[in-house]
């Protein structure tokens, strides 16, 4: 398996020859759109996560490839095939087994109401819990864990990296950071991670892991 970091929340897994896109939004810009996609999964409708536009060009080259999310955003994709989910679904999509956590988005304020998100667990191997820090409440190999965001709180990720208790961890959901504030996280959940155990590494656009 091989994942590579994209933009801000945008993850591309390879299997076996073949690619599921997590979170293609607004700010992902250097993808370049593979014609091997078996699926795209959405988290949940804010920009940064669902471009409908970045999907119809996925769908364009792939029109085979299976739009995954919940009901509220595949609704709007009416010429993507498509499967809507929810919590405790898992499901497989050609070389992809997904299986769904969570349900409700972080809090930015009080004031704003809560929209429906979802975590989702790709072969029982990498973890991306979208906008929020839910727990699958089972062994994660790698964890995709954010790093910026308007409802984000250092405290709250390094909480979460050391509940899942991963064997790797990276960060995502990131363009909120300048360089050096990136890196500040990085030094900040990294010593953490050092302390527990976990393996912390500090991707950038383009790189990717392989486990």
């Amino acid at each position: 398996m091989k994942i590579i970091k994209y933009e801000h929340a945008c993850l591309c897994i390879e299997v076996e020859g073949r690619v599921l896109i997590v979170d293609p939004g607004e700010f992902t810009r250097s993808l370049d759109i593979p014609s091997n996609v078996d699926g795209i999964v959405i988290t949940h409708e804010h920009a940064d996560h669902f471009d409908p536009h970045i999907l119809a060009e996925i769908y364009n080259k792939n029109p085979n490839s299976v739009l995954v999310s919940l009901s509220s955003i595949t609704e709007k994709m009416p010429d993507h095939m498509s499967l809507a989910v929810k919590t405790g679904d898992t499901i497989t999509i050609g070389a992809f087994t997904l299986e769904f956590f969570g349900g409700a988005h972080a809090e930015i304020h009080a004031s704003i109401p809560l929209i429906d998100n979802i975590g989702v667990m790709i072969n029982n191997t990498v973890y991306y819990p979208g906008d929020s820090f839910v727990a699958p409440e089972k062994p994660v190999a790698l964890l995709a864990l954010p790093a910026s965001g308007p409802w984000f709180k250092t405290s709250l990720a390094i909480d979460c990296m050391l509940s899942v208790q991963p064997t790797t961890v990276f960060s995502t959901h990131n363009i909120h950071n300048s360089e050096p504030g990136q890196q500040l996280f990085n030094r900040i959940v990294g010593g953490f991670a050092e302390k527990a155990g976990i393996e912390y590494i500090a991707l950038t656009i383009g790189q990717s892991i392989e486990r």
